[in-house]
């Protein structure tokens, strides 16, 4: 496998038997929103961790911007912290005891002290959450406590953004403002972005390719509108009716 992809991308390929069955390679690139669609238990979270180092398959190879991250051979594999990943999860994953800006700047560590707030409150105020910046999360709503874990994840000026069902635990006038403002947002991001979702909504607004897959396995990737139209065979129609109904009413 090559160790570049068009515009310093991302370049990826997983293979193990346990816990969930992995057997893939994808490679996403410099500016690039590629979606990851299937069943639960298809893989889509486990490979976001793995690319992000919270686990390590049997065999594969990370490559992000020139740079080895992981590779089974060469017994290469840099932890988490050593990775510039940005991750956000359904689950928001905030501080509880920390406010807003504490949480952003808890992802600030390696800046001067003294520019950290102020790094901070900007990001919250590109998030839309401007006089907020002083809540905890438990007097955030849904989206706006997930509009401060995505400022947290572009805090660390990451080298590949994960995002794993970012607006699937919002209400749906919620999740249609979020996927407006992250459609504004991505158009500005520079790395490769890996979006985990069920929502065929998601795909067609915020992702420029997708993979379909299924048992650990990508049966077809392609530009949305090519999967979309021509699906590779029936099992990948199926797979994209059953993400459509799984998505919110």
């Amino acid at each position: 496998m090559a160790d570049s992809a068009p515009a310093a991308g991302l370049i990826v390929r997983f293979e193990q038997h346990d816990p969930i069955p992995l057997d893939l390679e994808l490679t996403a690139a410099h500016g690039e929103v590629l979606a990851l669609v299937g069943p639960s238990g298809s893989g889509k979270s486990t490979t976001l961790r793995a690319i992000a180092g919270l686990h390590n398959p049997a065999r594969g190879r990370v490559v992000c911007s020139g740079a080895v991250w992981f590779d089974s051979e060469a017994n290469i594999a840099l932890p988490a912290r050593q990775r510039r990943v940005g991750m956000v999860f359904q689950s928001y994953a905030l501080f509880p005891h920390l406010t807003a800006i504490e949480n952003v700047m808890e992802a600030l560590g390696d800046r001067a002290p003294e520019t950290r707030r102020a790094e901070a409150a900007a990001l919250l105020s590109r998030m839309h959450l401007d006089g907020l910046e002083n809540r905890r999360p438990a007097a955030l709503s849904g989206g706006e406590q997930q509009r401060v874990a995505i400022a947290r994840a572009l805090a660390r000026r990451p080298e590949v953004l994960l995002l794993d069902e970012p607006l699937s635990a919002v209400d749906r006038v919620t999740r249609r403002r979020l996927r407006r403002e992250l459609a504004e947002m991505r158009r500005e991001l520079p790395m490769p972005v890996i979006l985990v979702t069920h929502d065929l909504d998601d795909v067609t607004r915020l992702a420029d390719r997708v993979c379909v897959m299924h048992g650990g396995r990508i049966l077809q990737t392609g530009t949305v509108a090519e999967v979309m139209q021509h699906p590779a065979d029936a099992k990948v129609a199926e797979l994209l009716d059953l993400a459509d109904e799984d998505g919110p009413p």
